[in-house]
């Protein structure tokens, strides 16, 4: 579905991309109907969503022909309302409560009513300054500060995910912790630690973890750890004639167990506490609290942030269009950022109330994504 997008200086256009549901192809009879409605309809149900961002209240026919830029009576409003009722893009929490917008209508609103602002210069300016100022700390550093500015500006949970693959290393360690368990430290020229335990034998005498440790140390500054496990494997009898079996197995699985699934993504969260902000009922602090349990399964946060590295635009996930949202009723406005070799390394999002003020966080979503990916690619 087309966006209907403010005017942006050269350059600082957004592109949305519809998260999941693409109504042409699920629904085609709603999305003709969708299609035909008439500029009033329109207008009216533009005015429900802009309430209910603002305020979170349902609002109703009276209140909506005090604010409606034409004349209309609140019986000619209430029609139209029973009619995007009947649509399923609002809908009435209790008898005479006015309207609130659906998640299907909160979709069909950002797809096709949307208005994205502009960024000021003085926003423009803090992100730029904030972000390249952390740029000589490490990646992770960056991240975390352009996470932390980003839940800042817009109060809401900000989110990010970032390839670990492609960092260049400084140095490994192994450490002993049981008889049959290790710690293996990864020390990234960034500065960023990351550790995993590993099952070792019984038997492997603490030289051995020293030796695995140097042998790979030799190896691997200022390299990635895909380089470092690729002339491993395909120097294989080379390994195993410098080291003994044991270490040789040691520096396999050391490498094998860092270049797993788990070892891809590194998850940085901030402000989960400006959640608890603007709360009106029990019920949104029943929701907030289970998002807070969706923040903690950051497998599922990863890979919904996953999600959004299609493409080149900024996307965004409501409600129950994603299972991880399903129970709290959340949205996750996000973009990719990539290197200078054009990959996507990373993605980063904001995450809050399903009534989030889209227009003025996409943009900031956006150009911080550009800002990141600019840095990220000059280095």
């Amino acid at each position: 579905m087309a966006v209907n997008m403010a005017r942006l200086p050269p350059g600082q256009s957004v592109a949305i991309l519809t998260a999941v549901n693409d109504f042409s192809a699920s629904d085609p009879i709603r999305a003709s109907a969708l299609a035909a409605l008439d500029a009033r309809s329109r207008e009216i149900f533009r005015r429900i969503v802009e309430s209910y961002l603002a305020s979170g209240e349902p609002v109703g026919s009276r209140n909506l022909s005090r604010i409606l830029p034409i004349t209309l009576s609140p019986a000619s409003i209430r029609n139209v309302m029973q009619d995007l009722e009947a649509l399923g893009l609002v809908f009435s929490p209790h008898t005479s409560a006015g309207r609130l917008p659906t998640e299907i209508g909160l979709r069909f609103f950002v797809d096709s009513l949307l208005q994205v602002g502009d960024l000021s210069q003085d926003e423009r300016a803090r992100i730029e300054s904030s972000v390249g100022g952390a740029q000589e700390q490490g990646l992770e550093n960056l991240l975390a500060g352009a996470s932390s500015l980003l839940s800042g500006l817009t109060r809401g949970a900000a989110v990010v995910a970032a390839s670990t693959e492609d960092a260049r290393l400084r140095q490994i360690e192994f450490v002993r912790l049981e008889p049959q368990r290790a710690l293996a430290v990864l020390v990234a020229e960034d500065g960023s630690v990351e550790n995993r335990i590993l099952p070792v034998p019984a038997d492997l005498p603490a030289s051995a973890l020293v030796e695995a440790g140097n042998y790979l140390n030799a190896r691997m500054r200022g390299r990635t750890l895909a380089d470092v496990r690729a002339e491993v494997e395909a120097g294989k009898k080379a390994v195993e004639a410098e080291l003994d079996e044991l270490t040789a197995r040691l520096v396999r699985d050391g490498l094998a167990i860092w270049s797993g699934g788990a070892g891809r993504r590194q998850l940085i969260v901030r402000g989960q506490a400006n959640l608890l902000e603007d709360l009106t009922a029990r019920e949104d602090l029943e929701r907030i609290r289970l998002l807070f349990d969706d923040l903690e399964t950051k497998t599922d946060v990863i890979d919904l942030l996953g999600r959004a590295e299609g493409g080149e635009g900024v996307r965004i996930f409501i409600g129950s269009e994603n299972k991880l949202f399903s129970l709290s009723g959340s949205s996750m406005i996000a973009a990719p950022f990539r290197d200078g070799r054009s990959r996507v390394v990373g993605v980063l999002g904001v995450i809050g109330p399903t009534r989030l003020n889209y227009a003025r966080i996409v943009p900031m979503v956006d150009y911080t994504a550009k800002v990141i990916a600019k840095i990220v690619g000059s280095g």
